[in-house]
C-alpha cells in the first residue's frame, strides 16, 4: 500500500474513534448501553459536605441597654448649718457603717443642751416639791399639774437639744466606698448642701427596659447576661429581682431591674448591654446557618436520605453562635447538607464529604 493510502486510513481510523467517544458523551447513550448489555444504567454521586443534626441547649435572649447603678448610695448632706471642725475619711477610702465621716462645730448646740437639763432639773425639783404639798393639801391640783407640764415641757427640751448636738456627726449609713468631698476643714455649709457620696459597690443594679410585648415572658428569678464597653472582654452574670408594675407610657416599655456581682471592677453609672434569658430549651435541634436555602419567605435545607438528596422545608427558631433550630422539618437522626446546595436537586444521587470545620 503506498504512502499516501496509509495516511488516509490513519486519517479515517482518527474520525472514526472521534465519532464514538462523542456518541458515548451524549445524555442516555450509557443508559442503552447499559440495558443491552442487562447491567444498571450509570449514575455519578455528586459529593457535597453534609452535617447529622445537632441536639443541643437553646436560650431565648432579650437584648436591652440600661445603666450600672450602686446597691445602695447617698449624697452626704447636714441637716443643721455650721462650719466643718473634722473630717474622717480619705477620699476613695472603704468605710464601715457608723463610721464618723465629718462633724460640725457643737460648742452652741452643747451650750444649749447644758441650758436645758438645768432647766430640766429646776422643773423636776418644783414637780417633786408640789406633789408634796399636793399630798398635804397645801396646794391645789391646777398647780400639780402645772408642774408636771413644765418638767415635761423641759424633757422635751433636752431630747431636742441632744437631737440637735447629734446632728453635728454625720455617720456613713452601710459600708461602702466614699467619694470626693467638696468641703474642707473650716468651711461653713448650709443646711442640705452637697459633703460627699457614699456608694456600696458590693453589688450593683442593673436598671434596663424590654417592649411591652414581652410582658408575658419576662419574670423575677431570670438570669441576665451583662457586658460594658469599658471592660469588652468580660461578661457579668446577675438575676432579676424587680419588674416595675408600671408601664412606660412613652416608650410603652417595661423598666427591670436586676442584681449582679461586683467583683470590683464596675462602677455605678456604667452603660450595660443586657441579655436576659427569658427560656431554654435543653434538647433542641440545631443546624449550621449555611444549611439553610432560602426560598422567598420559606426556608429548606437538603437532607441526605438514601445517599439522594430529599428537598426539604423547615421552620427554624432561635439563632446563636453561628447554628439555628429548627423547630419543624427535621429530626435528631437526619443529615444535612451544608455545602454544595447549588450543584445538587431534589433526588440527585450524592456522596457525603464530612464538613470542613473552620
Amino acid at each position: 500500500m503506498s504512502g499516501k493510502a496509509w495516511m488516509t486510513l490513519a486519517l479515517i481510523l482518527v474520525v472514526a474513534a472521534g465519532s464514538y467517544a462523542w456518541w458515548r458523551l451524549q445524555p442516555g447513550a450509557g443508559v442503552e448501553a447499559g440495558a443491552q448489555q442487562g447491567g444498571p444504567p450509570e449514575q455519578f454521586a455528586i459529593p457535597v459536605e453534609t452535617t447529622a443534626v445537632k441536639v443541643g441547649p437553646v436560650t431565648n435572649r432579650v437584648q436591652a441597654v440600661g445603666t450600672l447603678r450602686a446597691n445602695e448610695g447617698i449624697i452626704l448632706r447636714p441637716e443643721i448649718a455650721g462650719k466643718v471642725n473634722s473630717i474622717g475619711f480619705r477620699e476613695g477610702e472603704e468605710v464601715a457603717a457608723d463610721t464618723t465621716l465629718l462633724t460640725l462645730d457643737d460648742i452652741i448646740y452643747r451650750a444649749e443642751l447644758a441650758e436645758a437639763e438645768a432647766r430640766q432639773e429646776l422643773t423636776r425639783t418644783s414637780y417633786q416639791r408640789a406633789s408634796t404639798l399636793r399630798r398635804q393639801n397645801l396646794i391645789s391640783a391646777q398647780d400639780l399639774d402645772q408642774a408636771l407640764s413644765e418638767y415635761q415641757v423641759s424633757q422635751a427640751e433636752v431630747a431636742l437639744a441632744r437631737a440637735r448636738l447629734s446632728k453635728t456627726v454625720l455617720r456613713a449609713p452601710f459600708d461602702g466606698v466614699v467619694g470626693l468631698r467638696e468641703v474642707s476643714v473650716g468651711d461653713f455649709v448650709s443646711v442640705g448642701q452637697d459633703l460627699v457620696d457614699l456608694l456600696d459597690l458590693s453589688k450593683l443594679k442593673v436598671d434596663f427596659r424590654v417592649p411591652e410585648i414581652y410582658l408575658q415572658a419576662v419574670a423575677v428569678g431570670q438570669i441576665v447576661q451583662v457586658t460594658v464597653d469599658a471592660i469588652p472582654d468580660r461578661s457579668f452574670g446577675g438575676e432579676v429581682y424587680a419588674i416595675d408594675p408600671q408601664i412606660d407610657v412613652q416608650g410603652r416599655s417595661i423598666l427591670i431591674r436586676a442584681s449582679i456581682d461586683n467583683p470590683g471592677a464596675l462602677r455605678s453609672g456604667l452603660f450595660a448591654r443586657v441579655n436576659l434569658i427569658v427560656a431554654t430549651r435543653e434538647q433542641a435541634l440545631l443546624i449550621p446557618e449555611e444549611a439553610l436555602v432560602p426560598q422567598g419567605q420559606e426556608q429548606y435545607v437538603f437532607r441526605v436520605v438514601d445517599g439522594k438528596a430529599a428537598w426539604t422545608p423547615v421552620k427554624v427558631g432561635q439563632r446563636q453562635f453561628k447554628e439555628v433550630e429548627i423547630t419543624e422539618g427535621l429530626s435528631a437522626e437526619d443529615t444535612v447538607v451544608v455545602a454544595g446546595q447549588l450543584k445538587i436537586r431534589d433526588g440527585a444521587p450524592v456522596q457525603s464529604v464530612p464538613r470542613q470545620e473552620g
